[in-house]
């Protein structure tokens, strides 16, 4: 058996005092491959850093993360992302999108970054990653005005409603699910119940939303094995057949092998 963890920020420095640990703990869950989203021009070191390491297990994003879309800075943190992803060799661009939880008023230029980044996919040839927090609408009406029939993706930490989900799926895109499916009062077990895992794809967003029973904890990427048993669970179905069908979804995605 086969997981891959499609979303995880390893090169934290959060991991820096056991991460040997960590890495064991991922080859004893079955953790095969981990794909590393960058955040900004901060991150983009450490994240290229473990890829080059371990070109075997990790294997990177490029993008700018909306959050550190802002007004002294974007252009910046754009060019330098454009740098790095047309010159490197990445899985994807992301992770991008839109985020309203913090911060509303920035709206306008994480729209512009948003649209400029999947500019760079569609002429790459790449899929992109969505952050979406609070934004599931704002990111798919983007998707649809800048789109076409080559863009694909997912929307990474999926927490839309049933209607945007089989929207996001009519659209090409899969629906990133990770230690949010373990929160009981979360309502993502009842979305999941109703579609199909050929549109799913598995994460921890370590070392953020670690799953029941390390909830509040530092989440990291072995955790995966935990998001995909409680899925088993919820589909009732075993988790060799999630480990398969998630693990070919991702390889099929981002264009990977296990």
């Amino acid at each position: 058996m086969k997981l891959i963890d499609t979303h995880s920020h390893l090169y934290a420095s959060v991991f820096e005092s056991d991460f040997d640990e960590v890495l064991e703990r991922c080859e004893k869950s079955n953790i095969s491959k981990i794909i590393l989203p960058n955040i900004d021009s901060e991150s983009s070191p450490a994240l290229l850093n473990l890829c080059q390491t371990y070109p075997n297990l990790f294997v990177g994003m490029m993008g700018v993360h909306p959050c550190h879309i802002l007004p002294e800075s974007m252009e910046s943190e754009l060019r330098q992302a454009k740098k790095l992803l047309f010159e490197g060799s990445f899985c994807a661009v992301g992770e991008i999108g839109i985020d309203l939880y913090w911060d509303k008023t920035t709206l306008d230029i994480q729209q512009q970054a948003f649209e400029t980044q999947i500019g760079w996919a569609l002429e790459k040839k790449l899929p992109i990653c969505i952050h979406s927090r609070n934004a599931t609408r704002e990111c798919i009406d983007i998707v649809k005005s800048n789109g076409s029939k080559e863009l694909t993706g997912v929307f990474h930490c999926f927490s839309g409603s049933i209607e945007e989900a089989l929207e996001i799926i009519d659209l090409g895109f899969y629906l990133g699910i990770g230690g949010v499916i373990t929160f009981k009062n979360g309502g993502l077990q009842t979305i999941i119940e109703q579609l199909d895992l050929n549109s799913i794809l598995l994460e921890t967003d370590a070392p953020f939303l670690a799953p029941v029973p390390y909830r509040g904890k530092r989440n990291e990427s072995a955790y995966t094995a935990i998001v995909a048993h409680t899925i088993a669970t919820i589909k009732q179905i075993s988790v060799e057949e999630v480990a398969e069908i998630t693990t070919f979804n991702a390889e099929k995605l981002f264009k990977i092998s296990a």
